[in-house]
């Protein structure tokens, strides 16, 4: 078995060496650069009786997995991924860098197919999108609000999930969750009476449980969490939104910034 790390460029081209040799892999998100070539992964690993698992790390923070037994009928979502900036790997869309993890996320949450997405986003400092912003909305009615931005001067990843008397906050980056449930009898306010629960996970590493995970399946046979269909799914939500913010948004701001870049 293999980890696959090297440049989204060249994804398809690695993995399908190491698929056709045999191989289990581990392959960093996004898997690959279009669908067509993710789904040519997905054919090969199964014909090969194969493991792929897509490396989409924050499904394997332990905040998330620890949110996963308070889950009932989540109704809106809100997820913040916003940081400072840095100049490495600023030559890809912020979409496809940092709102992947929590459309992958999302996915997992509500169970219902995506109806229509409502996006916008720009190119700040770089020739790509620096800031963004996504709205998913489901056919049962459920809907996430994402934003993410490399172009702050704070670094925030939390996510928040409404749910029919209960409340989560995942707080990503200090791998924290705190579930609020309410209570059936009203305070003097007028508000239901709710308790508070905060768990922390400080001594718990997402990398580690992500190859923890690889191995286990490697060793058993079976599917893992995030297989390769998990990260297709991810990866068509992903193109769609850059696609539109493209398309619909920013095309004349886009030819304006390049432009500029190249003075």
């Amino acid at each position: 078995a293999v980890s696959i790390a090297v440049p989204t460029s060249i994804h398809h081209l690695v993995a399908t060496d190491a698929l056709s040799s045999g191989v289990d892999i581990l392959l960093e998100k996004p898997m690959t650069v279009t669908l067509a070539e993710a789904d040519e992964l997905i054919e090969l690993a199964a014909r090969n009786e194969l493991i792929l698992q897509v490396g989409h790390l924050e499904r394997f923070n332990p905040a998330v997995l620890a949110m996963k037994p308070f889950l009932t009928t989540p109704v809106f979502i809100e997820s913040n991924r916003i940081s400072t900036f840095k100049r490495r790997g600023v030559d890809v869309d912020v979409v496809l860098d940092l709102m992947i993890h929590d459309i992958d996320i999302v996915l997992t949450i509500i169970d219902s197919p995506l109806k229509t997405i409502h996006t916008v986003g720009a190119p700040v400092v770089t020739n790509t999108t620096d800031i963004a912003n996504a709205r998913l909305i489901f056919e049962n009615g459920a809907t996430a609000n994402i934003t993410v931005s490399r172009v702050s001067l704070t670094n925030v990843r939390k996510m928040r999930v409404f749910q029919p008397g209960s409340y989560i906050n995942v707080d990503f980056a200090n791998k924290k969750i705190m579930t609020i449930e309410l209570q059936d009898e009203l305070l003097d306010s007028g508000m239901p009476r709710h308790s508070k629960e905060i768990k922390s996970f400080a001594g718990e590493d997402a990398l580690f449980n992500e190859i923890s995970h690889f191995i286990d399946h490697v060793r058993t046979r079976t599917r893992p969490d995030v297989s390769g269909v998990e990260g297709r799914k991810a990866l068509e939500v992903v193109l769609q939104v850059m696609d539109q913010i493209k398309q619909h948004q920013g095309l004349e701001l886009y030819s304006q910034i390049q432009a500029a870049s190249h003075k």
